[in-house]
């Protein structure tokens, strides 16, 4: 039985290696991926009987802020691959799931293109299947798409002509698809997030996964993908942690008014390493119990579609709010450490720590970057609600 924990701490040294050198000079990490899917770290969540390792989300979360600590740019860029997993398993026919996560179980990766920009609220969906001289034809583009340069296949998001979701399944080099590396956020600038077209691609029925009958009916799914996302953030918080230990140990020099010869036993030094730390290890605690939550859901939710129902028993029901308001907390402890601890390093190195050559405000702008994907206020309201007047948290992605 593959330890994907294990696995992911084998490949993070390397990653982490070059990390600052593909950050200052725009690298994209090409063979990285290639060797994370060479390792078949991307089958972990496949089930057994299709190749993968069926582990829970204790390990994903293990996985993920391994790679967050090593790199976030690999980290976020891994992500939809695990998202595809948990949506194919949850939502997509037998068939379908044979198929694509048979291609995962042999170590192909996936990725995904959702996200639009244009009028109307956040995730609002233009791109379009339409069925023309008895073809089904794609069309439209997204602004966001994490991942694609790397993938095998990618999943897009999509509507019907009558405005109902779905999935289509692309492979890489489909006649119509143009994948552009036009990415230029701030941070996380390795993630591949730029935009994707879609000219008039023909696709077949088995590429065309209906999920319209899962509107409004609450799933496990964005707690798994909020779960990944925390777990990133408390890997950039961990290799914040880490520059620091380092920095004060080997490069710091004390003050004379602090009475000491080393900046190691300055005690305001000594705070700020024991304050960050203590922060990101705090929002790691929440990360973990957040996945003991999902992995419930996870598994009452799947073991419900095994048989075939088509709505939540009120236990599975249960478990999904809790996974959901755990995340939640789970999220802004994660954001706020990420933030605080990549400005706090330069109250412990002081002036040289911003010097080019080192990079470390890398670490702020990826986080920066990362947690503005959902907006912690949200969070808190959520959680108020729920613990106030029992309204669970909206059926959205982001819970």
């Amino acid at each position: 039985m593959t330890d994907y924990s294990a696995l992911a701490r084998q490949l993070a040294p390397a990653i982490a290696a070059s990390a600052s050198e593909r950050d200052a000079e725009r690298i994209l990490p090409y063979d990285i991926f290639d060797s994370i899917r060479a390792s078949g770290l991307g089958a972990a969540r496949v089930p057994l009987a299709l190749g993968g390792g069926d582990v829970s989300q204790t390990v994903v979360a293990d996985i993920f802020i391994t790679l967050g600590q090593a790199d976030p740019n690999v980290a976020q860029g891994l992500f939809p691959h695990f998202m595809n997993i948990e949506q194919f398993r949850l939502m997509a026919p037998s068939a379908m799931q044979e198929l694509y996560l048979g291609k995962i179980g042999e170590g192909k990766l996936s990725s995904g293109a959702v996200a639009e920009r244009g009028a109307g609220f956040r995730g609002d969906i233009h791109t379009h299947v339409a069925l023309e001289h008895g073809q089904k034809i794609l069309r439209g583009s997204k602004f966001y798409s994490t991942g694609c340069l790397f993938a095998d296949f990618i999943k897009v998001q999509a509507v019907d002509e009558d405005r109902r979701a779905l999935y289509v399944v692309l492979p890489r080099d489909a006649e119509g698809l143009v994948l552009k590396d036009d990415w230029d956020g701030m941070g996380q600038r390795l993630t591949a997030s730029g935009t994707t077209e879609f000219h008039d691609i023909v696709v077949s029925d088995e590429q065309v996964i209906p999920v319209h009958h899962w509107s409004g009916r609450r799933n496990y799914a964005g707690a798994a993908a909020q779960l990944i996302h925390c777990a990133i953030d408390v890997g950039i918080g961990r290799a914040v942690v880490e520059d620091a230990i380092d920095w004060a140990k080997n490069h710091t020099r004390p003050l004379r008014e602090s009475g000491v010869s080393r900046a190691s036993d300055d005690p305001y030094i000594l705070y700020a390493i024991g304050e960050m730390s203590t922060r990101v290890r705090a929002a790691e605690v929440l990360v973990r119990h957040a996945a003991q939550d999902i992995e419930r859901a996870a598994r009452a939710q799947l073991e419900d579609v095994a048989r075939g129902s088509s709505e939540n028993s009120p236990e599975t029901e249960q478990h999904l709010v809790q996974a959901s308001i755990s995340t939640a907390g789970a999220k802004i402890a994660s954001t706020d450490a990420a933030l605080f601890v990549s400005q706090r390093m330069y109250d412990v190195g002081g002036a040289a720590t911003t010097q080019k050559r080192f990079n470390y405000d890398r670490h702020w702008r990826n986080a920066r970057t990362h947690t503005t994907h959902d907006s912690v206020a949200y969070k808190y309201k959520a959680i108020g609600n729920f613990l106030l007047n029992d309204t669970p948290p909206p059926i959205t992605f982001t819970y």
